[in-house]
């Protein structure tokens, strides 16, 4: 028998598909059931190694969230941008130069028997597949091409919810536009609509929900209150552009928001440890007023040089250099590593050459292959304010075509990068307030948040109960049962 299907579409782009759908799937996984994420294409430089490759971190984390192993088909074809108008194609957790090549229309109709055979095989092997949409159904402009909305919801026959964002207003025509662009049999496949992130007393909203099942027979099934501190990493961008602590901010950790940043769903841990303020740096008034027990990070990046030339068009780079001179902590990561070092060498034209910022003596190789796997390393003996990482096992992992080596003849006197874990995946300066380092997800690592922090922060396990016992909370239970016959 083929798996029960349920589907969450969105009125827009942040609407709050991603959450909604890892929430329903700790919830039927809860119930003993076989769950599977599943969303057929994906578009984020937010990206997690699996077995045969790479997925979306959010299909990573809906796949935790039903007690699940992460697997490719459930994220089948992955968009990851390099630049506004090119991005990076991964098929079945690999990278494929020629759709990376090819016009997307042309490409979405070569791909649609890979994304459809994965979804039949999640269809027969679990119980249930919950299913993720992408920016809105109703792009009659991308419809033709579209293989990730209604198309693979026509094949699954699943049960639809349609979300839409209440906060920005307009909730109730966004919910009856979309559906109304929608064909007969698509709405048909619409069992309700939902109304995320509404602050206030819900009793105003009447007769607003009474109003739209008169125009399209759908009913609001749930209307969902802000909620900002769920603890699930957003899928896409920064996740959280207000500086937040929890008690007497004792740290301000600075994470530098380049154009094409990524992975910054590791970054998700810092937000909950007491006494430390989570900013996002977008130019050098940003960083004023670090001291040198506060951090700057720079993240990864997908196209590492034209980050680093937007660094240094809005000086970023000078304010890195300043707060690290001052003895200051400085971390990269991945791209953010390589940013720290020397320069920039592309044979391949993977990426592009550039000179670095030259806080470490690293010269970065771009090679046509990638690295994209699983890491377990042990930190050897860190000096200076990251000496308490000295002998912490991290596990993370990696995802970058760079390879990079140690150039001591490019270093100032004295301040050759040394090597702080074996594998090539970590470096430090001389002074030792200077770490680069290739493994991500080290901040997911429990004993590094208590070599760093003294403190633990919620595991992701008990961030997906806390989303499926909200859901219990305000939707009702019968209808959620409904939705899987």
């Amino acid at each position: 028998m083929r798996a029960k299907s349920v589907m969450v579409l969105g009125t827009t782009s942040g609407a709050g598909k991603s959450w909604l759908t890892t929430a329903l799937c700790r919830y039927y996984a809860r119930q003993g059931l076989k769950v599977a994420p599943f969303k057929a294409q994906n578009m984020s430089n937010n990206a997690r190694v699996v077995a045969g490759g790479e997925i979306g971190s959010a299909q990573y984390f809906q796949a935790l969230a039903a007690r699940a192993v992460p697997d490719v088909r459930m994220n089948p074809l992955l968009l990851k941008p390099e630049k506004d108008t090119q991005s990076q194609v991964v098929l079945m957790g690999q990278v494929n130069a020629d759709l990376s090549r090819m016009e997307w229309r042309g490409r979405s109709a070569s791909v649609w028997p890979v994304v459809a055979q994965a979804l039949d095989e999640l269809l027969e092997e679990n119980d249930v597949v919950v299913m993720e949409g992408a920016g809105s159904p109703a792009e009659i402009n991308l419809k033709a091409s579209d293989i990730v909305n209604m198309r693979v919801a026509l094949h699954a026959n699943a049960a639809c919810l349609l979300v839409t964002d209440i906060d920005r207003g307009g909730a109730f025509a966004h919910l009856y536009g979309t559906w109304a662009m929608l064909d007969a049999a698509e709405q048909k496949l619409i069992r309700g609509f939902v109304l995320n992130k509404f602050r206030g007393d819900a009793g105003l909203l009447a007769p607003g929900p009474q109003m739209l099942e008169d125009l399209t027979g759908v009913q609001t099934v749930a209307t969902l209150p802000m909620w900002w501190q769920h603890g699930l990493p957003e899928e896409d961008g920064v996740f959280d552009d207000r500086s937040r602590a929890t008690g007497v901010v004792t740290k301000t950790i600075a994470v530098v928001a380049y154009p094409r940043l990524s992975n910054l769903d590791e970054f998700q841990p810092l937000k909950n440890i007491p006494g430390v303020r989570l900013l996002w740096a977008r130019s050098p008034a940003d960083l004023a007023g670090l001291v040198a027990t506060d951090w700057i990070i720079l993240p990864g990046s997908k196209h590492t040089s034209s980050d680093l030339a937007w660094l240094r068009t809005q000086g970023l780079d000078q304010a890195i250099a300043v707060h690290a001179g001052s003895g200051g902590m400085v971390l990269g990561v991945c791209g953010g590593l390589q940013m720290l070092g020397e320069a920039l060498i592309d044979p391949h034209g993977i990426d592009g050459n550039g000179p670095g910022l030259g806080l470490l003596s690293l010269v970065t190789v771009f090679e046509e292959n990638k690295t994209v796997q699983h890491s377990r390393a042990r930190f050897g003996a860190l000096r200076g304010p990251w000496g308490a990482l000295s002998g912490v096992q991290v596990q993370g992992y990696e995802i970058h075509h760079g390879q990079t080596s140690v150039r001591a003849d490019m270093a100032a006197a004295g301040d050759a990068a040394v090597a702080v874990m074996s594998g090539g995946l970590a470096w430090q300066n001389a002074a030792g307030n200077v770490l680069g380092i290739y493994l991500h997800g080290m901040f997911e690592d429990p004993e590094v948040l208590k070599a760093l922090f003294g403190a633990s922060a919620a595991t992701l396990d008990s961030v997906f109960d806390g989303l499926a016992d909200y859901i219990g909370q305000h939707f009702d239970k019968d209808f959620l049962q409904s939705l899987i016959g």
